[in-house]
């Protein structure tokens, strides 16, 4: 025999919203005033609207992988045009979010910022085919260098290096024409994506392959040559951080590792500070790195010692 529910009791709400919101738009005006010397608020990059410029761009740059199904050989180039069209406008408008977001003292004269958000992503969209020679240089050496690829066209879809590598030559591009911010996005949008740490800053060389690349960091100063591989869990890093006399972080200055040539870097390596690995050098797995290492160098953890005492010997 059923037995008939209680009626549920339904009660007003325990919180106070006028009162919670208040709290947090006082505490959002004095964060305002100390960020923007009391200026009206300007308005901020879209973190939305940068994730899908990166989106067409990608489709523009490979576009039979990542455009619309069906494309045909005609259709390629209208649809390439087209897209790099939209995502340049957009990324114009971004730009200029950007460039007026640092004018801290209103010292930009009137047009002069949408004049220089225009030159901005015009010399981006020039860069664009030198961007997909690079990316092509890459998806080559990941092809060559990984046993496992079976076609260059599985790289280009299923490699996390490959994707963190198109977008950090996107970004990279940005960071050098003036829009760190901008370019700090992209690649925080592929950091989420793929597990893979590379600062807009960071100069990479052709043909640079990441296999697997879960876990591997690189900082804003490093400097990479051409044809070098890393794996998993690679660190270029800084060793220390400057500070001046009040304690805070020295900001700016080459602290990051300089990888010349034909370098490979294996699994779970750390190498940190400005020290300079030299041309045709490998290291090894798990190896901690704070120094230079000259050209063809190989460098691999100590082995561990192992001591045998009969008879009280060793004491």
């Amino acid at each position: 025999m059923s037995q008939s529910a209680e009626p549920r009791v339904v009660t007003e709400p325990a919180w106070d919203l006028g009162e919670i919101v208040a709290e947090l738009a006082g505490l959002r005006a004095i964060s305002q005033r100390r960020r923007y010397r009391s200026r009206s608020l300007p308005e901020l990059p879209s973190r939305e609207a940068v994730a899908g410029i990166v989106d067409a761009l990608v489709a523009a740059l490979y576009p039979r992988h990542f455009g619309p199904a069906g494309l045909s050989e005609d259709s390629l180039d209208i649809y390439v045009a087209d897209t790099i069209e939209q995502a340049l406008r957009r990324l114009r408008r971004e730009v200029g979010r950007e460039l007026r977001l640092a004018d801290l003292d209103g010292a930009a004269k009137p047009g002069e910022i949408e004049q220089q958000a225009l030159t901005i992503a015009a010399d981006f969209a020039h860069d664009l085919p030198r961007i997909r020679a690079l990316l092509d240089s890459d998806i080559r050496a990941a092809f060559d260098g990984d046993p496992a690829a079976k076609s260059l066209d599985e790289v280009v879809f299923c490699y996390p290096g490959v994707a963190a590598m198109i977008r950090h030559r996107i970004a990279h591009r940005l960071y050098v024409l003036g829009v760190p911010m901008l370019a700090r996005i992209v690649a925080e949008i592929a950091h989420a994506q793929t597990g893979i740490d590379i600062h807009p800053g960071a100069t990479i060389g052709e043909s640079f392959f990441i296999d697997h690349g879960t876990g591997v960091v690189i900082g804003e100063t490093a400097r990479i040559g051409k044809r070098v591989r890393l794996y998993q869990a690679v660190t270029l890093g800084a060793k220390r951080f400057e500070t001046d006399e009040h304690g805070r972080i020295v900001k700016g200055g080459d602290r990051h590792p300089i990888i010349e040539d034909e370098v490979v870097i294996y699994a779970g390596a750390t190498v940190l500070g400005r020290v300079t690995i030299g041309q045709g050098s490998s290291i090894g797995g798990g190896v901690w790195l704070t120094r230079d290492v000259p050209p063809n160098s190989v460098i691999t953890q100590a082995k561990a010692r192992h001591d045998a005492f009969e008879d009280g010997g060793g004491i």
